[in-house]
């Protein structure tokens, strides 16, 4: 087996220098034995990590990652209340780990309901629906936190019900497999209050929800096991001055980490930046246009509309979030032009509810060029690289 092979070369999993001098060491020995094998010694993994930076880098991602479409008689009861929101939610995800492992997944997206007393989300009604019990709880939504599910009541079925799990399930993969680019992480804060069709009242976002979130993303994962906005600002006066100057962390300071970004704006926003210029302190990148201070992150949803000013702020060093599809409508009608407008884009993370067809759809899907976990990319990434200097995946396993 290739991992078999893989694991008789532990250099190639250690940092550039530390493989290098195992590389050394080995060629001494041999020479020391008089050994007349003229194989070269195998080469580091990465030998361009210390040129190529987070921003050179072009992933497939998914869209609400934790996603699982509602069983036929729940989905029925959505489609009596909003038949358009009904065919928007006909999509499921595998497994986070899964995703990353069997389909090259390498950004995520979580929707996150606070929950500071425990409880809130632990009796939806659409689990009544299904089996008719009144009292028909999930077990797992009784403790305090952050919960990870789509509408509250209705759509609420997930492959990670909490934060902290889904974060466990990262962090456990990530552990086993140190070569892999970032994992990114796409924070989306749900309270968005449904009144009228008798759902729960979500707890609203605050600056103190915030910084909630912040403490429950440092309780899963490690400082260093985290790329920060103040790691990537250093000592510049901003974010922005940072990126363009300085630029983001090398991909061999970047591999086996995580980064966290925000998905919302407006009062979101304001409230997570709120007492923390160029987000000192925070964990998450916050999406900011050129000449904010925060500015680093952009998310620019529209990969064929805003196909010009994606590329462009790809071109000054910003790193940016589309998506290839939306709402189930580009499987639908096989339209693979905003796929074609995102990858060409150069924007780093392009999310998909559709890495993989569904046969009730018809062929439609989105991969990286060439099949690769991921690939240098096509705007800003320098002409020599190749995809096996941002993640060759005979080099994933730690074993």
């Amino acid at each position: 087996m290739m991992r078999d092979r893989i694991r008789r070369w532990p250099g190639l999993f250690l940092g550039r220098g530390a493989a290098t001098v195992l590389v050394a060491t080995l060629a001494l020995l041999m020479s020391a034995c008089g050994s007349d094998d003229s194989t070269p010694a195998p080469a580091p993994a990465y030998p361009r990590d210390s040129e190529l930076r987070l921003n050179h880098i072009q992933v497939v991602g998914t869209h609400n990652s934790y996603h699982i479409e509602a069983p036929p008689a729940l989905h029925a009861v959505i489609q009596r209340i909003d038949a358009n929101l009904a065919m928007t939610l006909e999509y499921s995800h595998i497994a986070l780990d899964q995703q990353f492992e069997t389909q090259g997944i390498r950004q995520v997206e979580l929707d996150v309901y606070a929950d500071p007393n425990g409880g809130l989300y632990a009796h939806p009604k659409g689990l009544r629906i299904l089996t008719g019990d009144p009292n028909a709880h999930i077990p797992e939504l009784d403790a305090p936190g952050f919960k990870v599910l789509h509408v509250q009541d209705l759509d609420f079925m997930s492959n990670c019900k909490t934060l902290v799990v889904c974060l466990q399930t990262i962090k456990t993969w990530s552990a086993a497999h140190p070569g892999h680019v970032p994992i990114t992480i796409l924070i989306e804060a749900e309270d968005d209050d449904l009144g009228g069709i008798g759902v729960t009242e979500p707890v609203p976002f605050t600056a103190p929800v915030f910084d909630a979130l912040d403490a429950e993303i440092r309780s899963v994962f490690a400082p260093g096991q985290i790329i920060t906005p103040d790691e990537v600002r250093g000592d510049a006066a901003t974010l922005e001055q940072a990126v363009r100057t300085r630029g983001w962390p090398t991909l061999g300071a970047s591999r086996g980490r995580v980064l966290f970004l925000l998905d919302n704006g407006d009062h979101y926003k304001a409230d997570y930046i709120a007492g923390h210029p160029s987000l000192r302190g925070r964990i998450l990148f916050t999406s900011s246009e050129p000449g904010e201070p925060e500015a680093a992150f952009i998310k620019l949803n529209d990969p064929l509309g805003d196909y010009d000013h994606i590329r462009d702020v790809v071109q000054q060093g910003f790193i940016v979030r589309t998506r290839a599809d939306a709402d189930t409508v580009e499987a639908r009608n096989s339209d693979t032009r905003p796929r074609d407008a995102a990858l060409s884009s150069g924007a780093q993370f392009v999310s998909t509810d559709y890495p993989i067809p569904d046969p009730r759809l018809g062929t439609y899907q989105v991969t990286i060029p060439m099949g690769a976990p991921a690939r240098c990319n096509p705007i800003s990434a320098p002409a020599a690289c190749t995809s096996l200097d941002i993640e060759n995946p005979r080099y994933l396993s730690s074993k």
